[in-house]
């Protein structure tokens, strides 16, 4: 449903945005229509055209708002869901995350170092469940055929080695430590956009500000969130993926989130921290918590999960026994305290997991579901951000048979995202390291628009490392329409709130 008109099939803007849309209100045909653009719909979205479907998204707000931006930016070889007994999530996540690092998005994703120091307060029998915990992680790895070029097998360290990746753990009898391989995005809402670029550049229309109501399993009703202006649309299929919101879409599914609190620190804080510094929660055998250096010279310290009851928050907060929780863990491991004056913001998100029975939410399984609803919407729910790409394939495939679609076989196995780029040809970009790191190969582009205007290669605020040319790039190319959108998903400086109020004059003159 693109045009040619477009010099960039995959750039979404304002201009693309109102030509799909009145293409929409003029009755153009729809195979698929995916509302909801997080991690789930884009990754939907993207299969769907992918097989030769036209497809449409539809976002109420902005790609990534939800819970896709709220993630711990790991892409996870699902190493936790084998104390439970969960061998097929945990296979299932390695693959997918061998998916990721290798062909579908080298330049968002790279191999980080998990270290757990050997200190007196980990036990004989604790050491042992970890040492079998990432050896086990390696036979994961193997299984899903990933070079130990990319993930490095696991390995036990010496006490120096131990505080190089984490300067600022504890010296005072520390034997050690064990390390492992995962993998980490550089951002999740950049990953959320660039597979909402991929489906754009194969066909889909994208479409944030669109509300949908009065959703059936066949037809909606589009609101455009900036005219206010509505339209009807017939389409052969409808597709719920609107996370922890799904309910609200599909009445018939019961969900029972849980919050997930991370801290964000300055880089500083830690030490120049290299590794993910893994802190086993006191009295638990298989739940951890992590900091990890992380964008814009920063360290994120989480995970917690706390159930989540009631209405659902347009955007959820840390609660101070979450933030109590993270500090207490990490200080067993740390020489000097950090405090809450150490805290420069906090971010938490919603898991949309299936009611299951009355297991606490850490126990609830995060295998995906793909319901049909009585009315004949296909929900999806459930599932993680690393097997993003396995849950958008079962629900097109669930789509296909249920409205008798015909469409070619799943392709994102192998089809790059837009930037995707690795090896060689990566260090061949002249570009600096950070540019190269969030926009692969479309670095270039960034450049251009510099040499094209040198007051773009200027700082949207004194010492951050955000120029005026990503927000420009942003509303060109990566369908940016507020200052929302550039501060807090296509950059994440809004994670700190002086840091978005120093940044904001920017946005505003971007967008003006």
């Amino acid at each position: 449903m693109t045009s040619n008109s477009h010099i960039d099939p995959s750039s979404l803007n304002r201009a693309r945005r109102q030509q799909e849309l009145l293409a929409l209100a003029d009755g153009a045909a729809v195979d698929v229509l995916v509302i909801g653009g997080g991690i789930t719909g884009v990754g939907v979205a993207l299969d769907a055209v992918s097989r030769g479907l036209r497809t449409v998204l539809v976002e109420k707000h902005d790609l990534a708002f939800g819970t896709s931006r709220w993630s711990s930016k790991l892409v996870h070889g699902g190493l936790r869901y084998l104390a439970s007994g969960g061998v097929g999530i945990a296979h299932e996540s390695a693959v997918e995350r061998d998916i990721l690092l290798t062909r579908t998005a080298p330049h968002l994703t790279r191999a980080l170092p998990q270290v757990v120091p050997l200190l007196p307060n980990i036990g004989v029998a604790q050491k042992l469940l970890v040492r079998t915990g990432f050896v086990a992680g390696d036979v994961l790895r193997r299984t899903a055929g990933t070079s130990s070029s990319v993930l490095p097998r696991s390995r036990r360290v010496a006490a120096a080695e131990a505080l190089r990746m984490a300067p600022t753990v504890r010296r005072a009898g520390l034997r050690g430590g064990l390390v492992a391989w995962d993998g980490q995005l550089v951002d999740d809402a950049r990953l959320v956009v660039a597979i909402a670029r991929t489906a754009a550049r194969e066909g889909a229309s994208i479409l944030t500000r669109v509300e949908a109501t009065d959703v059936t399993g066949t037809s909606a009703t589009l609101r455009d969130g900036l005219t206010g202006e509505t339209c009807s649309v017939t389409a052969r299929s409808v597709i719920n993926a609107t996370g922890v919101w799904a309910d609200q879409v599909d009445p018939s599914i019961e969900l029972r989130p849980s919050r997930g609190t991370h801290l964000v620190f300055d880089a500083a804080a830690f030490g120049g921290l290299s590794a993910s510094l893994t802190v086993p929660i006191p009295g638990s055998t298989s739940r951890f918590i992590f900091a990890f250096p992380a964008a814009h010279n920063r360290v994120y310290l989480g995970l917690t999960d706390e159930e989540a009851p009631g209405p659902v928050p347009d955007v959820p907060h840390a609660t101070d026994t979450e933030i109590d929780f993270l500090l207490d863990t990490v200080n067993t491991v740390l020489r000097e305290p950090l405090t809450r004056n150490d805290i420069r913001g906090t971010f938490a998100g919603l898991r949309p997991l299936l009611k299951t029975g009355d297991d606490s939410t850490a126990d609830i399984s995060r295998e995906h579901a793909v319901l049909t609803s009585p009315t004949g919407v296909i929900t999806v729910v459930g599932g993680k951000l690393t097997t993003y790409r396995r849950m958008a394939q079962d629900t097109v495939d669930a789509t296909v048979a249920h409205a008798e679609l015909s469409a070619s076989p799943c392709r994102t196995t192998n089809l790059p995202l837009v930037g995707a780029v690795s090896g060689a040809a990566r260090d061949a970009i002249q570009a600096p390291t950070r540019l190269v790191e969030r926009y692969g190969s479309e670095a270039n582009t960034i450049l251009e628009l510099v040499r094209q205007d040198p007051a773009l290669a200027e700082p949207v605020a004194p010492g951050m490392d955000v120029t005026a040319a990503e927000f420009a790039f942003a509303i060109q190319h990566e369908g940016a329409l507020d200052e929302g959108d550039l501060l807090d998903r296509r950059t994440r400086i809004g994670l700190v709130d002086t840091d978005r109020k120093a940044a904001r004059p920017a946005a505003e003159r971007a967008l003006s």
